[in-house]
């Protein structure tokens, strides 16, 4: 090390202006950095809406369409699950649902998708608004999945799913 390095640390008033200026690069790197294109936005929006509206009625072939054979989920109750899990919970919700049941419409807001090639990162509020009895309750959930194009088609492969707090759903 020079002398002038060590004059320079531990000398902070000196020292101060060369941190800034060496990080300044990568501050208008972060700050500027565009979002990546999107290609297939509209396609995987559309996949989603569609997912989604199926999951609303428990639709396995939608389900087993929109899920990766390889998937990782995380729940917003901190479990980890694969594709086999929810295959199993599908079917047997949908074999023992009465026309009685309380019934969820799930519907995507604030969709956010960023593309890398044959991957994608697709963010959204997910709004579950769930009707028993005559009575109205709205979930809000933080949804973000990592999508894969394989053989033509968009896969989910990896989800994350947060439930937010209630308060901010009363701000909505």
């Amino acid at each position: 090390m020079f002398a002038s390095d060590y004059f320079l640390i531990m000398n902070p008033k000196l020292f101060l202006p060369f941190i800034a200026l060496s990080l300044l690069p990568f501050a208008a790197f972060a700050q500027g950095a565009p979002a990546p294109s999107a290609p297939d936005a509209a396609k995987l929006t559309a996949l989603l809406k569609d997912f989604l509206a199926g999951a609303s009625h428990n639709d396995t072939a939608m389900h087993d369409r929109f899920w990766a054979e390889d998937l990782i989920y995380t729940t917003s109750s901190g479990k980890r699950i694969g594709k086999a899990d929810i295959m199993r919970d599908v079917r047997g919700e949908a074999a023992t649902s009465q026309p009685n049941d309380e019934q969820t419409v799930f519907t995507a807001e604030d969709i956010r998708v960023h593309q890398y090639g044959t991957t994608a990162i697709v963010a959204f509020r997910l709004v579950g608004t769930t009707t028993k009895g005559g009575k109205t309750e709205i979930a809000n959930y933080l949804n973000t999945g990592t999508f894969l194009q394989r053989h033509g088609k968009w896969q989910a492969a990896s989800w994350q799913a947060t439930k937010m707090p209630a308060e901010n759903e009363e701000k909505k």
